[in-house]
């Protein structure tokens, strides 16, 4: 639960902040440090994706993984679902509601949020939601701005969303092998890659319908030993 905890705090003091400065931060400013923090998300998931002891594991899990993401459509109807929740709360209701409800559609809804509770709880490495914390403190900084301290409450949204995820992965990962692990942290690292990417404007890239691939890496390898 660490890195959710850390994830949440960071939400918190970014909306504290970007509330009580307001307009201060240049916008240049909040875009050279949104552009290195997603370089250092870039770097983090290569360091995950190198520890794979099978490529083609990887390479398999992703293919598949992207077939059945795109099958079901999963970030379509993760951010479908995000709108229409957003559409119910947030219309005529004051700013400090639309700031909770808005940034807790963006810091839950995502791969990040999922990938890196998953690798929390099942092998007690919290770099994911370590590097997510940063993003999403910088990122809470700038909403709060121009949303209000709404935005800090949405620290809340994150630690019940991330927590349950974190505990349940904590639970499953009782029944995987180490390879399997290693093989599921090796795919979810390419997803992290992707989120960099996305986070750097290189390219965009739809990263909530490659998350089958994670099981699929797991499901590969304990079928394969």
């Amino acid at each position: 639960m660490l890195g959710t905890v850390v994830n949440a705090f960071a939400i918190l003091v970014g909306g504290i902040l970007g509330a009580l400065l307001g307009s201060v931060i240049k916008e240049k400013s909040r875009d050279t440090v949104m552009h290195g923090l997603g370089l250092s998300v870039v770097v983090l998931g290569l360091m995950m994706a190198v520890e794979t002891a099978n490529p083609l594991i990887v390479i398999a899990s992703l293919v598949l993984g992207g077939l059945v993401g795109e099958w079901i459509g999963i970030e379509d109807r993760l951010y479908s679902g995000a709108a229409r929740v957003e559409k119910l709360y947030v219309r005529g209701q004051g700013g400090l509601a639309q700031g909770f409800v808005t940034t807790s559609l963006v810091y839950c809804v995502g791969a990040m949020a999922i990938m890196g509770s998953l690798e929390s709880g099942m092998t007690g490495n919290h770099a994911t939601l370590y590097a997510k914390a940063m993003l999403d403190g910088v990122s809470a900084v700038v909403f709060a701005s121009t949303l209000g301290l709404g935005v800090a409450l949405s620290s809340v949204s994150v630690f019940i969303y991330q927590g349950a995820i974190t505990l349940l992965a904590a639970w499953i990962s009782q029944w995987l092998t180490p390879a399997a692990v290693t093989e599921m942290t090796a795919a979810g690292g390419i997803l992290i890659i992707a989120i960099g990417l996305n986070v750097l404007g290189i390219k965009k890239i739809r990263v909530g319908n490659l998350l089958p691939a994670i099981v699929f890496a797991v499901l590969i390898t304990i079928g394969l030993g």
